[in-house]
């Protein structure tokens, strides 16, 4: 999942006490969360510094750490350890590498993320443990915490589920792709067993911590949809503008991280693949990626396009408007999964309203809500070909995070608000609907046609929301 725990898991406190920012910290047991295969790599890490370089590894079976699952496990590609292990000379005629990116040796960074201390952890995923550290700002040279360059360091842990083929991939495309909504490589290192990628620092972490961590503040809805452009962004120049189209295939929302401003980039090209060339419309390949996220033709066939990753970005787009994961077994039955709970919703220019993340509490814009729902739709359709090409999904949100028309000042959406609470509320007290009657233990009470005049609802009495008050930029 690349780096996407990186600034909300560094120097946690034991206690539970209010930060000057007025973040409420989750304790150290979120870090150590994270540190079984992180510590036992640090420990082969530590030996292989005392003269055990060359050592060879048998994988071991390991548990899926993120909550997002592999549709395949990715290291059934990957091939045996003693592959991994090979000598370094076999590698560099591999390693395709760009001029730009700076060579590390493993002690500099060994140093620079003060020996893979606990304290500089940010996070792990499939590939390996990923550590806080501080570089030259042209250089490799590791320097005093607080100084010079911050960057990520991830280590490729041999008993991921990834391996030297997608750490490869990464170097191989993120050596040569350079734009603003792609997160930057700054080198590697390939020494004996050692295999480590080094990134530009993200300090805002990833978009899933956002939008899912207990305790996170919601996300605005102009900051959502400014994530939600900028991922696109990444995307579309994959598709259209890279010297060669890349499917980047495993687009979700632990891949998309974020700058001190919120601005997006996409990390972990592990999986990514060059695409189609000629008239072909797609390549074949073995079914990767993970539930919830992967286009169901490229399940079902193994036929890859970039209508996969358009699909994968309509499920990120769905989880950004609900505040839902794309795959959750705690959901009550029937919305498990997203996609089919929310797809009857998104053409209907009122229901979909229900369908929106209840922390937003009405600070969205009611046309911008509509035209990403309806954009949703359009990429989760089942038939490709009917998807829209990134660079339309581009277009589309643009005007969407500056868009005014605030849906508290809605009529329609108060009504509905009002409607909810009366259903909550009567649903705390026992008491539920049936055929225009109120019913407590199966008995009728009154009328909802009442003295005060029939009640309002949505569906019976829909109300257009008025012309927004402030000028739409």
């Amino acid at each position: 999942m690349g780096f996407a725990h990186q600034a909300e898991k560094v120097e946690k406190k034991s206690s539970r006490k209010k930060k000057d920012g007025g973040e409420e910290e989750t304790g150290c047991w979120v870090k150590l969360r994270f540190m079984g295969s992180c510590m036992s790599s640090r420990s082969r890490v530590d030996n292989s510094m005392s003269g055990r370089t060359g050592t060879h590894y048998e994988r071991k079976p390991t548990k899926e750490k993120s909550r997002d699952q592999p549709v395949v496990p990715v290291s059934s590609t990957t091939g045996s350890n003693a592959e991994s292990a090979s000598s370094t000379p076999k590698f560099s005629e591999e390693l395709k590498v760009a001029l730009q990116l700076r060579k590390f040796t493993f002690i500099d960074l060994k140093l620079a993320t003060r020996n893979f201390r606990p304290e500089s952890l940010l996070g792990e995923g499939g590939f390996g443990c990923v550590f806080k550290g501080w570089i030259e700002e042209n250089g490799t040279a590791p320097v005093k915490p607080g100084t010079g360059l911050t960057v990520a360091v991830k280590t490729l842990n041999i008993d991921g589920l990834q391996g030297h083929k997608e750490w490869l991939a990464e170097v191989d495309f993120l050596g040569k792709l350079l734009h603003p909504n792609l997160v930057k490589l700054v080198g590697y290192c390939i020494e004996d067993d050692h295999r480590l990628l080094v990134y530009e620092f993200m300090p805002r972490g990833s978009l899933e911590n956002h939008l899912f961590r207990r305790g996170s503040l919601p996300l605005p809805w102009s900051i959502r949809m400014k994530i939600a452009l900028g991922a696109a962004k990444g995307l579309a120049f994959l598709h259209e503008e890279a010297e060669r189209p890349v499917i980047y295939r495993d687009f979700k929302t632990s891949n998309v991280l974020l700058d001190a401003d919120y601005n997006a980039k996409l990390s972990d090209f592990g999986l990514a693949k060059e695409g189609p060339e000629g008239d072909k419309t797609h390549v074949s390949t073995r079914v990767m990626g993970t539930y919830g996220y992967a286009a169901p033709e490229y399940v079902m066939t193994g036929h890859l396009s970039s209508k996969s990753d358009v699909y994968s970005f309509g499920v990120v787009l769905l989880e950004m408007l609900t505040g839902r994961r794309s795959m959750d077994k705690n959901r009550p039955n029937g919305e498990h999964n997203l996609v089919e709970w929310a797809r009857p919703h998104l053409g209907d220019k009122r229901s979909f309203f229900r369908i929106l993340d209840p922390r937003l509490e009405g600070h969205f814009s009611v046309k911008g809500a509509q035209k990403a729902a309806q954009l949703a739709a359009q990429c989760l359709s089942r038939d490709p070909k009917a998807r829209p090409r990134m660079i339309e999904v581009v277009e589309t949100l643009k005007p969407l995070p500056n868009l005014k028309d605030m849906a508290s000042s809605s009529y329609y959406f108060q009504t509905m608000q009002s409607d909810r609470a009366r259903s909550n509320l009567n649903a705390k007290n026992g008491i539920r609907t049936q055929a225009g009657f109120v019913v407590r233990n199966g008995q009728p009470l009154r009328s909802l046609s009442s003295s005060n005049g029939p009640q309002a609802s949505p569906s019976q009495h829909p109300h257009p929301s008025p012309k927004p008050k402030a000028k739409e930029s």
